[in-house]
């Protein structure tokens, strides 16, 4: 990510006119807006906070929710001089009409985004590993995770995540890692980053794991099983396969002996094949069709309306219905087992 930044700053460095405003956005350890690309700017002969502004605004925006929070989500401003810092805050208020909040310096600012990503995987870590102990006791994981966010705490309340099949993406999967390396370097240990990413590294397989163990209590043999996996995108609402758990989950099922079928409506069939080294199937009915279970592993909203009596009608036998990411809704459960199919879930 510092190379491709460093030759973007070679690439404006000349080009950049005074009165000009420069706002970077890229994740970056703290200290890099204002040791590395104001240094490079300043080559074009002009000179930072004098000729020109700079700050620092983290990327924010959720994939798949971007366009909704564009115009809501307030941006976080960090400047190292007042000029640049109330330009870039003037920037994003009236061609946007956001919200800003001002932070004392491109530092803070950066350590803001590493501190967001962190935080999002060490939560989603809890949640992940309150469902492992949930199942353990019996206990459902959505009734204790809504009941504890019902508590007040600090300025706002407790807030525990979802637990799912694991964690993917370019973010959670790397930023953790980078505050982690940079506090190393200053002779920090951040024991939690090393714990969370264990822990949520850990639920592909945890996932497989459960799904095999529920295919055995339903009377099938793993190694002439077949599992229909829904969704493989690393996150609902998207196509995205970068750093998808669900590969994790198809690999282990696959050591196994399981056949694995999968369909995602809105991911790339050559990417999947590329990724997963399969073709996703052309509809939802022929990935389920005769399968002896059926994982919804990628939130996507067309699987949160999918009637219970079409799963029992294309399953095979007592049927397993996984919901590996709370997709399904809360009377799901029951209408399944009504209908003689075995739910489970993620900590249900």
């Amino acid at each position: 990510m510092t190379e491709q930044l460093e030759r973007v700053c070679e690439q404006i460095a000349p080009r950049l006119e005074p009165g000009r405003l420069v706002i970077v956005k890229s994740t970056v350890v703290p200290g890099t807006t204002r040791t590395l690309v104001a240094p490079l700017l300043e080559q074009g002969g002009l000179t930072c906070e004098t000729d020109f502004g700079l700050a620092y605004c983290p990327e924010r925006l959720a994939e798949g929710e971007a366009l909704a929070q564009l115009g809501e989500l307030t941006v976080v401003v960090g400047g190292d001089g007042r000029d640049g810092t109330a330009a870039a805050a003037r920037f994003w208020e009236e061609s946007l009409g956001v919200p800003t909040h001002v932070v004392p310096g491109t530092d803070a600012a950066e350590t803001v985004k590493l501190a967001t990503n962190w935080w999002i995987d060490a939560n989603v870590a809890i949640a992940n590993e309150l469902a492992r102990f949930c199942a353990a006791f019996g206990v459902d994981v959505m009734d204790v995770i809504a009941a504890s966010n019902s508590l007040p705490k600090g300025d706002s309340r407790v807030n525990i995540l979802r637990p799912g099949v694991g964690v993917g993406g370019a973010c959670l999967t790397k930023d953790p890692w980078m505050a982690w390396r940079v506090a190393r370097d200053r002779g920090v240990r951040l024991e939690t980053v090393r714990t969370a990413r264990h822990a949520n590294d850990s639920m592909p397989s945890y996932t497989a794991e459960t799904i095999l163990e529920e295919l055995v209590k339903l009377g099938s043999d793993p190694e002439e099983a077949t599992v229909a996996v829904l969704g493989v995108s690393f996150k609902g609402g998207t196509g995205d396969l970068r750093n998808t758990p669900v590969k994790g989950v198809v690999e282990r099922l696959r050591e196994a002996g399981v056949r694995v079928r999968m369909f995602d409506p809105l991911a790339e069939p050559d990417q999947v094949r590329a990724e997963l080294g399969e073709r996703v199937t052309d509809s939802l009915d022929e990935a389920v069709r005769g399968a002896d279970a059926v994982a919804l592993l990628a939130g996507h909203r067309e699987f949160r309306e999918i009637p219970p009596a079409r799963l029992r009608s294309l399953l095979s036998g007592a049927g397993l219905v996984f919901d590996g990411r709370a997709v399904l809704a809360p009377d799901t459960p029951r209408e399944l087992r009504e209908l003689g199919l075995a739910y489970r879930g993620v900590g249900r």
